[in-house]
């Protein structure tokens, strides 16, 4: 499997590509194309062209929840796959994976709506939908995780704007991520991590039926955490014996040093590409 990062909040010095606050990679298993998460605009686009990445061809489209910086730039690759049928291009059609909460409108003051900015129904001439709060084999070895079970104590779940129709606040149960089965253990990839990293990485392990982890690439949601949450995470962490970490979008700075004095943390950024056998 191949991993390449369309949109982070870091780039590379040397590397003339663009970053935003938000997230979208580029996966290659075999002959099969994902693009996970959008970001926020078409910066995922204007990178992949940079890359020479086709966004036209692809096999899935997975969103791991409904926020704006991971979901606004599906507003983009829209408008650029119309363009393509106007010039009579063969287009594939993706199926789009996310869970089945991801599209309900979510507002949060003073900013309004936070979540998706298309609908279901106008995004059924450009994608097969596919929703699914259980986990979905892509591959023989890629498996989007579904609903993730919030087991940590220590992994608080925090209410973040509110879903059309609903009284309590949104606490992003929709929020999902992927999992690949290597050969020498599991590559975990997430979007934005408001499950909690520590307790999606331990579902995966349970779906794949292996304890091993070698990588974790993606946001983990650790912006200001509380000392018992970073605490709980780095004593996780250090637990997996991990060939490589890969902590990047929403991943302050004082997390990411004390996540290095636990695991072989990497930098991250657009158009870093990785490669997992």
């Amino acid at each position: 499997m191949n991993i390449t990062v369309l949109t982070d909040n870091n780039t590379f010095i040397d590397r003339y590509l663009l970053a935003e606050p938000g997230l979208s990679f580029y996966i290659e298993d075999g002959s099969t194309r994902i693009l996970f998460d959008c970001g926020y605009s078409d910066v995922f686009l204007r990178n992949a062209a940079a890359l020479r990445i086709d966004l036209t061809q692809l096999d899935y489209l997975v969103l791991s929840h409904s926020h704006l910086d991971h979901t606004w730039g599906l507003m983009d690759w829209v408008r650029m796959m119309g363009s393509a049928r106007f010039e009579n291009r063969l287009l594939q059609k993706p199926q789009l994976v996310t869970h089945p909460r991801t599209f309900m409108a979510t507002a949060a003051e003073p900013v309004g709506e936070i979540g998706s900015m298309l609908t279901v129904k106008s995004l059924s001439s450009y994608l097969q939908l596919m929703p699914s709060a259980v986990p979905v084999a892509l591959t023989d070895r890629i498996i989007f995780l579904g609903q993730i079970p919030r087991t940590m104590d220590f992994e608080p779940s925090m209410a973040i704007g509110q879903k059309e129709g609903e009284s309590q606040g949104d606490d992003l149960s929709e929020d999902s991520a992927l999992v690949y089965a290597g050969d020498s253990g599991l590559v975990v990839i997430t979007g934005c991590s408001h499950a909690g990293i520590c307790n999606i990485v331990e579902y995966a392990r349970k779906v794949c039926g292996d304890s091993r982890v070698v990588d974790v690439i993606g946001g983990f949601h650790l912006l200001q955490p509380s000392p018992s949450q970073l605490a709980g995470t780095l004593s996780y962490l250090a637990k997996l014996n991990l060939s490589a970490l890969h902590a990047c979008h929403c991943t302050d700075l004082a997390s990411k040093i004390a996540l290095a004095a636990v695991a072989p943390l990497q930098e991250t950024g657009v158009g870093l590409t990785l490669q997992y056998p």
